[in-house]
């Protein structure tokens, strides 16, 4: 994977997991049912942070095998 596409992915997974983030800290409605579990998405989307983070890394220095 390019660096590019590595940024672009980045860039894109930090703005998903702010949404997220903000939307599960909403308070709830009592009426209405969650249909998005978003904490549970925010931790995805920080997961996928750290994968993208340690890629860009090896794309940095080298080490990259692929």
């Amino acid at each position: 994977m390019s660096i590019t596409l590595t940024l672009i992915l980045l860039a894109i997974s930090l703005a998903a997991m702010v949404f997220c983030g903000w939307r599960g800290a909403l308070p709830p409605h009592p009426l209405k049912v969650r249909m998005a579990p978003w904490r549970f998405l925010m931790i995805l989307f920080a997961a996928l942070i750290a994968l993208l983070l340690i890629h860009l890394v090896q794309v940095g220095t080298g080490t990259a095998s692929v």
